[in-house]
């Protein structure tokens, strides 16, 4: 029990195409402006996706990420501009105040609200940890998935928080 409540605490994070905190409804979190910064950027009006490509920095509110290749998937012709999908490709960090998500690839799937980490994901918030072999979390619940695979299994370090005199826990 506690370890799903850390995971959904660590968990909340924002990924490009317009994921902004777990307590945003989705349509709040495709309003705000999205910045990428990268070496290039591939367009294929065609496939509708745009690829950037080396040391990707994506920006949307308070989240930040990193990765070399990210390409963003637009949704039919009959939806200008809307984000279906958002793939990060090596070296993906994701930075949301004290939260760190890393893997070596991450998807945020729009339609469903929810971000994919896989390639050896680990997110941190301070000293805890969580790691698996995917990590899944559905931002409009407020809820995460942890897998394993037969070689390894989901590990969850959580550091007990100190408490006050008055009992409540120190920040």
């Amino acid at each position: 029990m506690k370890t799903r409540g850390i995971l959904t605490f660590v968990l909340c994070f924002l990924f490009a195409g317009g994921v902004i905190a777990a307590d945003v409804g989705s349509g709040e979190r495709n309003k705000q402006p999205i910045q990428i910064k990268s070496n290039t950027l591939n367009t294929d009006s065609d496939k509708r996706t745009a690829t950037f490509t080396g040391k990707v920095v994506a920006r949307q509110g308070d989240v930040t990420i990193y990765c070399d290749r990210m390409v963003i998937f637009y949704s039919e012709k009959e939806k200008q501009n809307e984000v279906d999908k958002v793939e990060a490709f090596g070296n993906v960090r994701i930075l949301q105040g004290d939260k760190i998500g890393l893997g070596g690839h991450g998807v945020y799937v729009s339609k469903e609200g929810k971000i994919i980490l896989d390639d050896n994901p680990k997110v941190y918030q301070g000293e805890d940890e969580v790691s698996g072999k995917v990590i899944t979390y559905f931002l409009d619940s407020q809820r995460s998935e942890v897998t394993s695979d037969p070689d390894s299994r989901v590990l969850a370090i959580i550091h007990p928080k100190e408490k006050g005199k008055d009992g409540n826990k120190k920040p």
